[in-house]
């Protein structure tokens, strides 16, 4: 690769006046509208909004994949519609889903790639080499992408696309289901090569964090931009309106609950073991009337942040609160809910996994209490997802005892999982059947009849708010309402605990604010809840934490013990999980693989 001159190059991406627009059974929906848009030059561009935004219609016509149905495209000077072919080779286009061929090996998917390119037996040793130096795969040459953790297919996925050495490089949802470990080392590559290459880089993302990063940032929302700047402007129109909030009285998620009462805030969100509020533009909040002096508040402001006037954005086009606002009980004068005097619902003694001579748990000892949120965490092949399938019933232990809700599963498997609510990664819902269809049958599977079952069903449209998406079939939902359908299905027989694997991976900060103000207000309720999760923010809503790597317990406790278990020589404590999760991993020599 060589870097390019910026005052020789043309731009490498100008989308003027662009539309596009899609038939969806009898109706038309307008993807994107009007859109004009310029990219510069070795530049790393961040594209963020609300789910259905437009955001993946964009990155596929900034990649020639589909062409407008008004305005035009051009990269590099040349128009998407009429010069395609050359195009090809000037754009890489990663999906969400990487492109791989999960029954390749990393080689093969390399040289099918580079088929595709036409890049020569001579050039394409030299480019293998480097992007396996580059993405630290190649110890894996031989195995099969679809036995390559998270991480390490996004990175074979990313590697892929970069065969063809392009200018600019279009990503979408890159780092959605990879570990943080993961995510700093996808980072480090972009950085890469927009420093060493002059690469022009154009992604989507549901990660405020990762737009903090970019150069430029643009907010799209219902097929329109709603605003675009560099982070420090997205700053300055939140400036003066955050605050961080604790009481060692109230605890986090009382605090919160609190604070979504307040008219003057229009945002809250539990950050470390103190709560961040944003307020309204030009208003200052009187906490004097909110609080008193027994409750020991603590109220410091705080400079604001890119996510802050996300939410400020959003909401003020929607003329309404943040969503966690409106969802749950708020509690009176009753005080924190203490989860160390809870009985255990959930028990798991010495339990071991194998598959063949493979241990993907060992030894594993710990207990889920009543009405807890308990995170399981840890890198891409940890071993969380096999331990969260025995957990649920869905897979056997190789040895040991895993006891839920007072059941032994080895022995009454099926009694268990009446009292469980599962929230897969992928939601497993029915595609092909309406929302009312996927409602229907899991209300029959969990064992509901007749006005029962009716009475659950009328809830779940009305709490979820799913009326207007009755009779559409759940493939063609937006990925939040099909978040939305697939909790409601976990609920309709009304669990005493629930399982949520990955239940936000690629959902935006308003529905993720949404989803843990419906779950705090579950365990407010007694249901127990076991999540797993990479998005480290969203551990901060845990009573308790066990961080897993390569099978075994890595580190477990609270949120403040564990980030202040991460404390190595000559170090304070982390400020935040996802610093002390790295830091834990690179401890002990860890990698996400």
């Amino acid at each position: 690769m060589t870097a390019i001159a910026a005052e020789a190059a043309p731009t490498p991406l100008i989308f003027t006046s662009v539309s596009k627009r899609f038939t969806a059974g009898d109706r038309v929906v307008s993807a994107l509208r009007d859109i004009s848009l310029s990219l510069s030059l070795g530049q790393v561009t961040a594209l963020v909004g609300p789910d259905g935004a437009g955001k993946t219609t964009l990155l596929r016509l900034a990649a020639g994949l589909l062409l407008p149905d008004s305005g035009s495209v051009a990269s590099f000077g040349l128009d998407t519609a009429a010069a395609g072919a050359q195009l090809h080779r000037l754009i890489g286009y990663m999906p969400q889903r990487f492109g791989l061929y999960e029954d390749l090996s990393v080689q093969e998917n390399l040289n099918l790639y580079a088929d595709l390119y036409g890049i020569s037996q001579q050039d394409r040793q030299q480019r293998f080499l480097e992007l396996m130096r580059m993405t630290n795969l190649q110890k894996f040459n031989q195995r099969l992408a679809g036995q390559l953790s998270g991480g390490m297919k996004q990175k074979l996925g990313l590697a892929c696309t970069l065969l063809n050495r392009p200018r600019l490089l279009v990503l979408d949802e890159p780092s959605v289901g990879v570990d943080p470990l993961s995510r700093r080392e996808l980072w480090q590559i972009i950085a890469l090569l927009v420093q060493e290459f002059g690469t022009t880089v154009l992604l989507s993302t549901a990660y405020m964090d990762e737009a903090e990063r970019c150069q430029q940032v643009v907010l799209l929302d219902r097929g329109q931009i709603l605003h675009q700047d560099a982070p420090t402007g997205f700053h300055r129109l939140a400036n003066a309106c955050s605050y961080k909030l604790s009481s060692p009285v109230l605890g986090k998620r009382l605090l919160q609950q609190r604070l979504q009462a307040c008219p003057d805030l229009i945002d809250s969100v539990v950050q470390g073991d103190a709560v961040r509020a944003v307020a309204r533009p030009a208003c200052r909040p009187d906490w004097t009337a909110m609080f008193n002096d027994v409750e020991q508040m603590q109220i410091v402001p705080v400079p604001s942040r890119l996510e802050d006037a996300f939410i400020m954005l959003l909401l003020a086009r929607q003329g309404q609160k943040s969503p966690a606002a409106t969802k749950g009980p708020v509690p009176g004068n009753g005080s924190p809910f203490l989860a160390s005097e809870q009985p255990a619902v959930i028990e798991v003694e010495q339990v071991d996994r194998w598959f063949g001579n493979f241990q993907a748990v060992k030894k594993l000892s710990f207990e889920v209490r009543h009405g807890e949120i308990f995170g399981l965490l840890g890198a891409n092949g940890a071993g969380k997802t096999t331990t969260f399938r025995m957990l649920c019933g869905l897979l056997p232990a190789s040895n040991g005892r895993v006891r839920v809700a007072g059941l032994d599963l080895s022995k009454a498997a099926a009694q268990a999982r009446a009292k469980l609510g599962y929230m897969s990664q992928r939601f497993s819902l029915y595609g092909q059947l309406s929302v009312k269809q996927n409602l229907a049958f899991f209300s029959h599977a969990y064992g509901l009849r007749n006005s029962h079952r009716r009475v659950r069903m009328a809830w779940a449209f009305t709490q979820f708010g799913l009326e207007d998406f009755a009779d559409t079939n759940s493939v063609d939902l937006p990925l939040g309402y099909k978040q939305r359908l697939a909790l409601a299905c976990a609920l309709m027989h009304e669990p005493e605990i629930l399982f949520l694997d990955e239940p936000t991976s690629g959902i935006d900060p308003l529905a993720r604010r949404e989803f843990w103000a419906r779950i705090n207000s579950l365990a407010a309720q007694g249901v127990t809840i076991l999540v797993t999760t990479h998005f480290m923010e969203e551990a901060e809503y845990c009573d308790r934490l066990l961080i897993m790597r390569e099978g075994d317990i890595l580190a477990a406790g609270t949120p403040a013990q564990i980030r202040s278990r991460s404390q190595g020589v000559g170090q304070s404590p982390a400020d935040t999980m996802e610093e002390a999760f790295i830091r834990l991993l690179e401890l002990t020599g860890s990698s996400s693989g």
